[in-house]
């Protein structure tokens, strides 16, 4: 598999709308996406990546070749954690268990560590969601607990997991 990390374009509304209109992969993620999801709201989520200030958010589209799969995403915090940035991806249910989120994943931390002064990448993925807490920990993520009780989703309180990867330059105060 040739998995890569690409600038969105708006073409991708098509294959993006396709992806995100599953009800299993949407289980896995925040509320907030539509459902059923169309084009025009990949559309709109484009073209929100495209004007954001390249600063706070790093999104990429997931190809593999020329196909796209999936998004990882890193958005800077604010305030006190301003170097610090919550990590976020999903790939195309066709696409799991294939190594494409784990490639993912590790090709936006690095990314984000290179180009930015961003000291700490954190995830939550629902505890329930094993698979996403393999991928972060196949990237050297370390768990730092579960946070119970911590969301509603589709009308269940749900544990999460707190997951972070510092940056090996960075030092404590």
């Amino acid at each position: 598999m040739d998995y890569r990390l690409r600038p969105w374009r708006i073409e991708d509304k098509y294959d993006l709308a396709r992806i995100l209109n599953n009800r299993r992969l949407q289980d896995n993620l925040r509320d907030g996406i539509p459902y059923p999801y169309t084009a025009d709201d990949a559309f709109e989520y484009i073209n929100f990546v495209l004007t954001a200030d390249r600063s706070k958010i790093f999104s990429f589209a997931v190809t593999n070749g020329d196909t796209l799969i999936g998004n990882v995403s890193v958005c800077r915090c604010e305030n006190i954690h301003f170097r610090t940035a919550e990590l976020g991806y999903y790939i195309g249910e066709e696409y799991w268990g294939k190594g494409a989120a784990t490639n993912a994943v590790e090709q936006i931390c690095s990314f984000v560590f290179k180009n930015s002064d961003i000291l700490r990448i954190f995830a939550q993925p629902f505890a329930f969601n094993w698979a996403s807490c393999r991928v972060l920990e196949k990237n050297g993520f370390a768990l730092e607990g579960t946070l119970h009780n911590n969301a509603v989703k589709n009308g269940d309180v749900l544990d999460t997991k707190m997951y972070a990867l510092i940056r090996k330059d960075s030092v404590s105060g």
